[in-house]
């Protein structure tokens, strides 16, 4: 799906989340997977232009696109063979603040790629998880195999994560990917080569793990009422 029609679903769900809280009935939330077509978007950062390393012919050639979004970060580029998820998410009903909601989607991650054999982590100071390559002398630092992007509307959560399984890498060599330059992007396709999973697979994995996260908060958030 176009990058423009998804954010468009994604403010329909978001109101209708809304509106359950308002009619006294606040539900948890949906999650929303997605596959976008070939595209690169922007926040609303001054410097997140001087991000973008492509010029119109080049990125015209690579058949991809540009979008601004409203999310937070920074640069990030969104493909098939990426799986991207939205989860539309009462806050409130979790009974998390913002920060606790990006530590929540990378235990998620980190999670559902575990179950694939791929170690992966966390970094302070850095949004996202990361697979450690040092192992590999032309990559020697981390690298991110999955990037994080969100915005709150009144508590309710919307953009959501984008887990690299195989997407085309060289598209990412079109920005600074994050805005964080010198760090590199993987995948799981060329972390695991031919043991790659299918993309039903990991949506099946990253579904069971995010569903197990949200109802151990509801059960916290409920403990603690």
């Amino acid at each position: 799906m176009p990058y423009v029609e998804a954010l468009d679903v994604q403010r329909v769900h978001l109101e209708e989340v809304l509106a359950a809280r308002e009619a006294g009935a606040p539900q948890v939330g949906r999650l929303l997977l997605v596959e976008h077509e070939p595209v690169i978007t922007l926040t609303r950062r001054a410097e997140t232009g001087g991000h973008l390393l492509a010029d119109a012919d080049t990125l015209e050639r690579a058949g991809v696109a540009v979008a601004r979004t409203d999310r937070g970060g920074d640069i990030t580029y969104h493909g098939p063979g990426q799986l991207v998820a939205y989860p539309i998410l009462d806050l409130n009903v979790l009974g998390l603040r913002l920060v606790e909601y990006m530590r929540l989607l990378e235990s998620v991650v980190i999670e559902t790629v575990d179950q694939f054999g791929i170690a992966a982590h966390a970094e302070k100071g850095a949004t996202g998880v990361w697979v450690d390559l040092d192992a590999h002398p032309d990559q020697p630092r981390a690298a991110k195999i999955a990037a994080m992007g969100v915005r709150v509307r009144r508590w309710v959560s919307m953009h959501g994560l984008a887990l690299n399984v195989d997407p085309d890498l060289s598209h990412f060599d079109l920005i600074v990917p994050c805005g964080l330059p010198g760090r590199g992007v993987t995948s799981m396709r060329q972390l695991l080569g031919k043991g790659c999973p299918s993309m039903s697979g990991v949506k099946d994995a990253l579904v069971a793990s995010m569903s197990r996260a949200v109802a151990n908060r509801v059960h916290e958030s409920l403990s603690c009422r």
